[in-house]
């Protein structure tokens, strides 16, 4: 059979790659459109690094993302991101990708789906995983995004030009409910595990956070050691799927194996000194927090930001086990260690009478477009 010939794009995004797709160059079905994505990844791939494809073996380089001009008088785009398994013959489209989410404004700007004077812009993001609304603000020069510039984030090697993401109004992306069990922690009696302190928030995807006393790890664990604990992982994959269902996110263990992506399963500590991947020193008095999260099932080797932003909004909210393990008396920007390095993530949250709500998370990224062309699938 004759491979499809698709146009697409290349990005970075943050600390992820996607392929970049016009809506319209996609067939509307949805089991076609997977196919596609699996074929130009290169998915399953036994052997865990997609060589036939354009993935790169993880999870924040095996992902695709479809972009349209949208119809909402609040949005100029719409944009789904689908998460291609590395091993597996699926693709999941249950969440957003923070990171990819920052190359979506540029690339809108670049492929003339919205047209925006030089100068700072913002584009309205609709994400249609979540239903949610992401405004993204960058720099444009000669019609196009800009890329150079100053700004550099953990994780990625040099600079780029700063583009700021705005989670409007995130709480409950991926259940409908900011506390989605109605409490900010809970106990979950997970089978070969035992019974353990869970936060389950909702705020950009949904997230399960748990402390790393909890699970008689320090915190500061890098992906590799990680990877090499293999009980470890499997008892945070247990704990996740129990979460997902307390959520009500699945309705039984089985259909929450099926959706990989989230919610994210996240371990917490207090700040402390630690190296980075780099091999650099983190003192503890430069963070506020320390998180790792675990990714489709892959320790993350930075955060995935939607993560980060969901770990922001449970720093702020009272009894969390992230408040717990927080620095006292945070302000709105919260300093995040993590293995590439340090994040820091703006929520605004206050307490009303009906329970907490959120009024935005918001980071800075940069994003860079690497190629355009066609991709055979």
């Amino acid at each position: 059979m004759i491979p499809r010939k698709l146009p697409a794009v290349f990005m970075r995004g943050g600390t992820s790659k996607a392929l970049m797709f016009h809506e319209s160059d996609l067939p509307k079905d949805r089991s076609e459109r997977d196919a596609i994505f699996l074929a130009a990844i290169g998915s399953p791939d036994p052997y865990g690094r997609q060589l036939n494809g354009m993935g790169g073996g993880l999870s924040s380089l095996s992902k695709a993302c479809v972009i349209a001009p949208s119809n909402r008088p609040d949005a100029d785009v719409d944009y789904t991101f689908a998460q291609v398994l590395v091993k597996e013959a699926r693709v999941d489209c249950s969440g957003n990708c923070g990171n990819m989410s920052s190359a979506v404004g540029p690339f809108a700007v670049d492929e003339k789906i919205v047209s925006v004077p030089d100068g700072e812009t913002t584009v309205r993001i609709f994400n249609t995983n979540t239903q949610k609304i992401i405004h993204s603000t960058f720099c444009v020069h000669g019609g196009r995004a800009a890329w150079e510039g100053d700004l550099e984030i953990p994780g990625v090697t040099g600079t780029g030009s700063p583009i700021r993401l705005d989670y409007i109004e995130p709480g409950g992306a991926s259940t409908g409910k900011l506390l989605p069990t109605g409490n900010v922690k809970d106990v979950l009696d997970v089978p070969g595990v035992g019974k353990v302190e869970v936060s389950m928030i909702d705020a950009a995807n949904a997230c399960a956070f748990v402390s790393a006393e909890s699970l008689g790890i320090s915190g500061t664990e890098m992906p590799d050691e990680l990877d090499r604990n293999v009980e470890l992982l499997e008892r945070l994959a247990a704990i996740r799927l129990h979460a997902s269902v307390a959520m009500g996110f699945s309705s039984s263990l089985e259909e929450a194996r099926t959706k990989t992506a989230i919610p994210f399963i996240g371990f917490v500590s207090p700040p402390q000194d630690a190296r980075t991947l780099s091999g650099d020193r983190l003192t503890a008095t430069a963070a506020d927090l320390t998180v790792r999260i675990i990714s489709n099932g892959q320790p993350h080797r930075a955060l995935p930001l939607t993560g980060s932003v969901c770990a922001a909004v449970a720093a702020h909210i009272k009894g969390t086990t992230v408040s717990q393990a927080a620095r006292e008396g945070l302000g709105e920007k919260l300093r995040i260690a993590m293995p590439s390095g340090l994040l820091t993530v703006g929520a605004a949250i206050r307490e009303e009478g009906s329970g907490w709500h959120v009024l935005y998370g918001s980071l800075f990224r940069t994003a860079r477009r690497l190629f355009e062309g066609f991709v055979y699938a």
